[in-house]
């Protein structure tokens, strides 16, 4: 678990570098807030005279939690009108552009926290890295079908990032935010 927070916190930073270099270069700013979420802090403890007996400790979240995003697919875990729902999509995007620059190959799921700090999270990656190397949640098969199942939303149309639609064919049209 701890593996799995390291390289998540890793992979989060990786989308914010990215879409802060946009935001940058950008002649417009982004028509929406861009949230600021990190992982929880996390260490091991115990004694060091035993490897069997260590525990993860990790920061607490005081906020309410929230399920963003589950682990098997790339479906937002949220109803539009439900509290949160704006982070979920925001966190949808961040997927996209894990996906997209790190070649199709891996991006974070099982997105839970509160309003600031996330926990618990899987790195999700395509069959062609090979082994489990983040954990046991290592759903390969949702990687492959990224294409097919995430569902683009307002932060992945924004033209300063300038991401591939995917799903386009599900929505009537995709809003303008060259505006």
């Amino acid at each position: 678990e701890a593996n799995v927070l390291y390289w998540a916190g890793s992979l989060l930073q990786f989308a914010y570098n990215f879409i802060d270099h946009c935001i940058s270069r950008s002649t417009e700013p982004p028509p929406f807030d861009i949230p600021r979420l990190r992982f929880v802090h996390a260490e091991i403890k115990g004694k060091q005279t035993s490897l069997s007996s260590g525990y993860l400790v990790k920061e607490l979240i005081s906020g309410d939690f929230l399920k963003y995003i589950h682990n098997m697919d790339c479906k937002l875990m949220l109803d539009p009108d439900e509290l949160g729902y704006d982070i979920a999509e925001f966190l949808a995007c961040t997927q996209h552009i894990q996906y997209v620059k790190t070649g199709s190959l891996a991006f974070i799921s099982d997105y839970q926290g509160d309003s600031e700090l996330l926990m618990d999270p899987q790195v999700l990656t395509h069959p062609y890295v090979g082994k489990d190397m983040f954990g046991d949640g290592n759903i390969k098969v949702s990687v492959s079908k990224f294409e097919k199942e995430h569902i683009c939303n307002q932060y992945c149309w924004w033209h300063g990032f300038r991401l591939k639609s995917f799903r386009a064919e599900e929505h009537t049209s995709s809003p303008s935010m060259d505006k």
